[in-house]
């Protein structure tokens, strides 16, 4: 194997070009959390557009409130939606899934100041926070491996839940379709 295609050689030179601390600062600057987002819409006044990056499908089986549907694949016919001047946390499903990332990506190509939400939709709703859908609002009980520690256990909302045990609304769930 060539030196220039090494593992060594290939760390040597990302370290020269960044150091730990300048990578996990400059993913602070593009990402965000589902704690971090639930709290700044708490507050009322949040400094950011929420854009949600699944498909019709997956946004009527569940999406966060507040949130502005614009699928990955129609940002140009629905970027006139947005004002270029607030800055954008894009969603999709979860950790398992790159829509988010792509919808970002195409969001910054544009010239808008954009950042990821990690853990998506999926750790949006298994921390517990409030989800709207088709069968209206509700809430799943927090997972504890997800939920801070002492958080309230919470059912759903209304009389019929909006998320089954899977995740999913009614049958079975939809792929995001990013």
């Amino acid at each position: 194997m060539s030196r220039a295609f090494s593992a060594d050689a290939l760390a040597a030179s990302v370290s020269t070009m960044m150091t730990a601390r300048d990578f996990f600062e400059a993913k602070l600057r593009f990402e965000t959390d589902v704690a971090d987002v639930a709290a700044a819409l708490a507050s009322g006044v949040p400094a950011f557009v929420l854009v949600d990056s699944r498909n019709d499908a997956a946004w009527w089986q569940g999406h966060l409130p507040g949130a502005t549907h614009i699928p990955t694949a129609l940002i140009d016919e629905l970027i006139g939606r947005l004002d270029p001047g607030i800055p954008i946390v894009t969603y999709c499903w979860g950790p398992g899934c790159n829509g988010a990332t792509r919808s970002a990506a195409a969001f910054a190509a544009r010239g808008f100041e954009v950042r990821e939400m990690l853990g998506g939709f999926e750790y949006w709703a298994r921390e517990g926070f409030e989800v709207h859908g088709a069968d209206g609002a509700g809430r799943r009980i927090p997972d504890p491996l997800t939920a801070p520690v002492g958080a309230a256990l919470i059912g759903p909302l209304s009389g019929a839940s909006v998320l089954s045990e899977s995740g999913g609304s009614g049958e079975g769930s939809v792929s995001c379709g990013c």
